[in-house]
């Protein structure tokens, strides 16, 4: 597999690993074909896991403590996160060093190679228009992300119980690009990589998201930058693999991709291998997580990374197609 720089972490696999389809997130598998498909990525030269505490609860993890038992394979890097929110001043370190033990007790592993931030970074005093009551423990306020997050995340990697630290970069845009152009910047940031721009249901702030500027500020800034949400949810694949409400999110933007699938159709290939090639060739992105939860949906994008970067005139029409 095509191997590709992200920033600090030096070169990994074109395609990263996720953890949402190992963790049942998006549809049903059962933990040996999760298991199975782990030792296929590995098998096939997918170096990078991305995972979370909460994907299935653990279940992701655990899937991979189960395929590996604490001995990765040659080169294979683990990446793991902490959903933090505002737990309070002084409580920050304790949170992280909790959520951090739980996973490397899973995992069976002493490190992983990446803790992310997955809550979002907002400003200080920030409210959150859609879904306010969570917004303690989807959000982190900035003041909080500078005088405690990211020395304790600087900490971690001093100790060696992680090597770098990142963040989920699916908030607000201008405090996420605030955190890239600050000191010292997060060694990774993972950004949406999609042809609709779009994270549908999870996005909880008026603002536009603006994901090719943050991808292209991470890049400058010598950021790893991980390509998430390829087909957005299942809303660039063939069908949804959920039952979803007409007016959710995620099934508006599978129903404003419907050209997109005709598109795919008529240049002969699936829309889900059409749109991993098209995060694949965005300027900028380092690796593509993908959201596999079987052996088969893997082989699939793995296709897609072996076929290469669509050529210019394909990008141009994929990209009319959702316009």
């Amino acid at each position: 597999m095509e191997t590709r720089t992200l920033g600090p972490l030096g070169p990994v696999s074109a395609l990263t690993l996720g953890g949402g389809g190992l963790g049942q997130v998006w549809g049903t598998t059962s933990r040996d074909e999760a298991v199975a498909t782990v030792h296929a990525a590995t098998d096939a030269g997918i170096t990078l896991l991305d995972l979370a505490p909460t994907y299935g609860r653990g279940e992701a993890e655990a899937v991979v403590g189960e395929a590996f038992r604490g001995r990765l394979p040659a080169g294979v890097r683990v990446g793991t996160k902490v959903m933090l929110g505002d737990p309070g001043p002084g409580e920050v370190p304790a949170r992280i060093e909790r959520s951090l033990t739980r996973s490397l007790a899973t995992l069976e592993l002493d490190r992983v190679d990446v803790l992310y931030l997955h809550s979002n970074v907002v400003p200080d005093g920030y409210l959150q228009p859609r879904h306010p009551e969570f917004a303690s423990r989807l959000a982190t306020p900035w003041t909080r992300f500078v005088d405690e997050v990211r020395p304790a995340f600087e900490s971690l990697v001093a100790d060696g119980r992680i090597g770098a630290w990142g963040i989920t970069g699916i908030g607000l845009p201008r405090t996420i690009l605030e955190v890239i152009a600050s000191d010292p910047a997060p060694a990774v940031v993972q950004c949406v990589a999609n042809l609709l721009d779009s994270t549908g249901a999870i996005y909880v702030h008026d603002e536009p998201l603006r994901p090719r500027t943050v991808i292209a500020a991470a890049a400058a800034r010598g950021c790893g930058v991980l390509g998430i949400r390829a087909v957005q949810a299942g809303a660039l694949t063939d069908a949804i693999d959920r039952s979803l409400p007409a007016d959710d999110l995620d099934q508006l933007d599978y129903g404003r991709a419907a050209p997109f699938r005709l598109l795919a159709a008529e240049l002969g290939t699936s829309p889900a291998m059409l749109a991993h090639r098209y995060a694949l060739s965005m300027p900028g992105v380092g690796s593509v997580v993908l959201g596999v939860k079987n052996r088969t949906e893997l082989a699939e994008c793995v296709a897609a990374a072996d076929a290469g970067p669509l050529e210019s005139d394909v990008i141009t029409r994929v990209d009319a197609s959702v316009r």
